[in-house]
């Protein structure tokens, strides 16, 4: 496995990327639900149904089209036991390997699905104002995880919200590496 750290060349995701280990998916979502609902989650939601694969969350991505009437936070969240794809699924709106030409991702990615088990934690990464998107001083983007979050096979992570943001609406981006288990 390379060196997950970013910094120069040598360090950075460069390695990953040009194996064809890297992957982003992106999903167009509209009133990301509350973490810990298992209903309609995701924004983009990861499922590794596979049994031989890790997958790392390197980044995530964001730009809001549409702000919120309640004050909320967007994060990550995730849970294990997920044996079988979700439920309820929304096709993803892409999804690429960062090696241009290279093949798909072994994950599973949608835009929303119904797990079988809520998010069993939140780990909050931007906040969703109410002001009006004209003044808004948010500059959402790429926000590096450099690794932070492993999804292990039969597991998936998300993006969601720390309250249900009925009016938002978001480009999301998922980045991620896979790891293929020895």
């Amino acid at each position: 496995m390379a060196n997950l750290s970013t910094g120069n060349a040598g360090s950075s995701y460069f390695d990953l990327a040009g194996r064809g280990q890297v992957f982003s998916a992106q999903a167009a979502i509209t009133a990301p639900v509350i973490y810990s609902t298992a209903a309609g989650t995701g924004g983009p939601l990861l499922w590794n149904g596979t049994n031989n694969v890790r997958a790392i969350i390197l980044g995530v991505t964001c730009a809001l089209t549409v702000v919120t009437t309640v004050a909320a936070a967007l994060g990550l969240t995730g849970n294990s036991g997920q044996t079988a794809a979700p439920g309820t699924t929304t096709p993803i709106g892409t999804v690429a390997n960062m090696l241009i030409g290279a093949g798909p991702p072994k994950c599973t990615v949608y835009s929303v699905g119904t797990v079988t088990n809520a998010g069993n934690f939140f780990l909050p990464l931007m906040g969703l104002g109410t002001g009006p998107l004209t003044v808004s001083d948010q500059q959402l983007g790429f926000i590096d995880l450099a690794g932070l979050v492993v999804v292990p096979p039969n597991c998936w992570v998300a993006i969601a919200a720390s309250a249900t943001a009925s009016t938002t609406v978001a480009q999301i981006g998922l980045i991620w590496a896979e790891q293929v288990l020895l």
